[in-house]
């Protein structure tokens, strides 16, 4: 287990007591929440070999390569608060009611893809994630117009708790298509900085990762996946969102460098889980708000790493489908899980 030293912890005190943006340490769960499960042991799903061979191929032309577009904000409590102007066709009921929502937006925070809190909703995905104490906050299609934040879907996650295999509900989205959180599944440059510190170290938590439309099981989700979108038209052999991909635990990491076996390890321990359609197949969070940078000469990892920079490329044939229960058809959100729910896991009650 590794612990923050007395100076990190003064630091982060500083840091999350004054109203400026910072993005130190990445949010997360409790230690047995899904996503912080080692699943190096955990058995493949019984049709895993029918699966990736008829995915076959990441998007962007076979190319496993990293999005670094996200940013993740961290706010202190005095920090100030925008209302939520619902963009139309907001996804009311799968989403947090706009109107009762207060995100709380820092001075110097930013949007995906942005160096502030302006983003084109007609192009771009616009992801706004911040995390305010035990809350994290987490935008879709964000705009700051004026005094309010712009959004088709709020959504708040309680960090202290533990949430069911059904998430906020079966058929309900979130900021992501999937209908899980977004930003504990980013990796950053400070959290691969920590874990090059020790033998053998990993981030300790599943990577997100997306798919083209036709790539996807049509219409369908698994667990801990709780939604599925229309739009996704591939194969029903093929793998459905929400799926756990594990890299073979032979694989050849020997061509890579430290950095990039850090996060090679970690998807042979944690995985990385569907969560969005598009053609970058791995989302990690920008440096502009990190300690360490993506270029920092320990470090030294661009979008190419896992793709051209290496004789070793990471193919899906690598991966194998981790079981984590049955396929839902695609339906409407209609039964959110309720709060006082949320701390049962189905294994401890």
């Amino acid at each position: 287990m590794r612990t923050l030293h007395a100076g990190w912890l003064i630091t982060l005190f500083v840091l999350l007591s004054v109203d400026v943006a910072c993005a130190n340490p990445l949010p997360r769960f409790t230690a047995n929440a899904v996503w912080n499960r080692d699943i190096s042991s955990a058995p493949f799903a019984t049709n895993s070999a029918t699966m990736i061979s008829t995915l076959g191929t990441w998007g962007n032309g076979n190319t496993m390569q990293i999005d670094f577009s996200m940013h993740v904000v961290y706010a202190a409590a005095n920090s100030p608060t925008r209302q939520i102007s619902p963009v139309a066709g907001y996804y009311t009921g799968d989403c947090d009611t706009a109107a009762a929502v207060n995100f709380p937006m820092p001075v110097g925070g930013a949007i995906e893809g942005s160096t502030n809190y302006t983003c084109n909703l007609a192009s771009d995905d616009c992801h706004l994630l911040v995390v305010q104490g035990n809350i994290l906050y987490e935008s879709y299609k964000s705009n700051l117009q004026g005094t309010k934040l712009q959004s088709i879907c709020v959504v708040h996650w309680d960090l202290s708790k533990v949430y069911p295999p059904e998430g906020r509900g079966d058929q309900c989205t979130s900021a992501d298509a999937a209908g899980f959180p977004i930003a504990p599944l980013l990796f950053n440059a400070d959290e691969v900085a920590a874990a090059l510190s020790v033998s053998n170290g990993d981030i300790g938590h599943a990577i997100r990762f997306v798919l083209p439309n036709n790539h996807m099981a049509a219409s369908r989700y698994v667990h801990p996946g709780t939604h599925t979108t229309s739009a996704t038209s591939g194969s029903l052999a093929s793998v459905p969102y929400g799926s756990r991909l594990r890299l073979h635990g032979n694989f050849n990491m020997s061509h890579y460098n430290a950095a990039a076996q850090v996060l090679l390890r970690t998807m042979q321990r944690y995985g990385i889980v569907l969560s969005d359609g598009g053609d970058i197949a791995l989302t990690a969070e920008d440096d502009l708000l990190t300690t360490h940078k993506w270029a920092d000469a320990n470090i030294d990892i661009d979008s190419h790493t896992f793709s051209t920079d290496t004789s070793t490329p990471v193919h899906v044939s690598d991966f194998d489908v981790v079981e984590t229960g049955p396929q839902h058809i695609l339906d409407d959100c209609n039964t959110r899980t309720a709060e006082d729910f949320i701390y049962i896991d189905h294994f401890d009650y």
